[in-house]
């Protein structure tokens, strides 16, 4: 080619406008791996004494026990109104953008809706607490798809109805209704049809989420059904291994609450060919050791001390931190082990709730009050750098506080707040 500026043009200049206007936008439940920890840098190591500055907030949401998901200058949560779960965009400035139904809530106990939506670049997908399933394009909130996933599977519903957040292997979406047809199932993420299905292990559908892991160059799908811990190939749905974790009780868990083992809501983690699994009501935390060949999952150790209710853990640097379960509204602070499950600490701090991590420091929410304090993230003990209240919303913090950009995004209710907590 003759013309040097043409050459530089084509050859340089517009491969990488190219690229930047073609990021790949993903956003989902707990973060990019669903593990609760955030890839940010250059936050505040303490806040002021009234909290971080409050950007902005909106308080006439539909009512929501759901987290939010950032992506495409979005964000996106779900919410309850008359009976309909509803998907809802907001612009990083706090404008609102559209609501579209997703399906039919749960409406038995505790309704409010509790999915948080899953991104893929233009797409957004978000489940209803009856298992119906839509995919909308992220930008505008057309409807690309729907599927009644549970009644198409033949579903089952505990006493919370649905609570799981939609997972984006490849190019399916994962979902475990449970029921004697089946147990979890591979829908095509672009048209809502039908992958491939599991064989059924009669097991009922929890309330947690699925996470999905790379070994021995096999993507496998993990998750907890009422019963079982399982692992799923996630190119056909074989089920590779499962391992009746709701069996592994102990005896002061069976006199507090015999149903304790059917409330599973927890992801599990995933490190090195072990997965840890936490429950609450005095029910057990497990690590399993998988078999190199992914045949079976056998017990390496248990734990009493940490039995998450339903605010997640995290893993940091061979320590696991949580909130454990005395009672639906007390809890303490907790940090074990990785390799031995020996506890490290469990301190007293208002009340459970949900825990991230983010750039050394722990963010715990108290479901309670709403306090969030920041905690330096160390075996040694639980000490709170800074807390404040969040000011807005109604109803139990059982939302789990969400980090993108600099910005803390924490969801009560109808209310969603958004603080700055990057360094100038």
């Amino acid at each position: 080619m003759k013309n040097p500026t043409l050459t530089l043009l084509i050859v340089f200049i517009i491969p990488f406008f190219y690229q930047c206007n073609n990021k790949s936008e993903f956003s989902q439940w707990r973060g990019p791996n669903r593990d609760g920890i955030y890839q940010e840098t250059g936050l505040l190591k303490q806040w002021p004494e009234n909290g971080p500055e409050l950007i902005w907030s909106v308080d006439d949401l539909p009512e929501g026990y759901s987290s939010v998901s950032v992506a495409n200058g979005l964000v996106y949560s779900t919410g309850l109104r008359d009976s309909i779960d509803l998907l809802f965009a907001i612009d990083t400035q706090g404008n609102k953008k559209w609501e579209v139904p997703i399906g039919k809530s749960w409406t038995i106990s505790f309704p409010p809706s509790r999915c948080t939506p899953s991104v893929e670049n233009d797409k957004v997908y978000a489940t209803s607490g009856f298992g119906d399933i839509a995919c909308f394009n992220a930008i505008n909130g057309d409807l690309i798809w729907k599927v009644e996933a549970s009644k198409k599977f033949e579903g089952t519903f505990g006493d919370w109805g649905i609570a799981e957040s939609p997972l984006i292997v490849d190019d399916k979406l994962i979902y475990c209704p449970g029921g004697n047809k089946t147990t979890i199932v591979a829908l095509n993420k672009n048209t809502g049809e039908t992958i491939w299905k599991s064989e059924s292990l009669m097991d009922t559908a929890a309330y947690s989420s699925p996470i999905v892991v790379n070994i021995n160059n096999t993507q496998v799908i993990l998750s907890v059904m009422s019963r079982n811990f399982i692992g799923v190939n996630a190119e056909n749905g074989k089920i590779l291994f499962h391992t009746d974790y709701a069996s592994m009780n102990n005896e002061q868990a069976v006199k507090v609450w015999p149903g304790a083992p059917f409330t599973n809501t927890n992801n599990p983690i995933y490190k090195d060919h072990q997965v840890y699994i936490t429950s609450g009501y005095n029910h057990i935390g497990v690590m399993f050791e998988l078999a190199e060949d992914l045949s079976k999952a056998e017990v390496k150790w248990i734990d009493s001390t940490l039995d998450v209710h339903h605010g997640g853990a995290v893993l940091v640097d061979g320590s696991i931190y949580g909130s454990n379960w005395i009672n639906n509204r007390n809890g303490n602070w907790c940090c074990i082990d990785w390799e031995t499950g020996k506890t490290k600490y469990e301190t007293e701090w208002e009340t459970k709730g949900s825990i991230i991590y983010a750039d050394g420091m722990l963010y715990c929410y108290e479901e309670k009050n709403g306090n969030i304090a920041l905690v330096k993230a160390t075996p040694d003990k639980f000490k709170v750098v800074s807390s404040f209240k969040t000011p807005l919303g109604t109803g139990p913090h059982w939302s789990h506080p969400v980090i993108n950009n600099g910005t803390l995004y924490v969801r009560h209710g109808k209310a969603l707040m958004a603080y700055n907590i990057k360094k100038d």
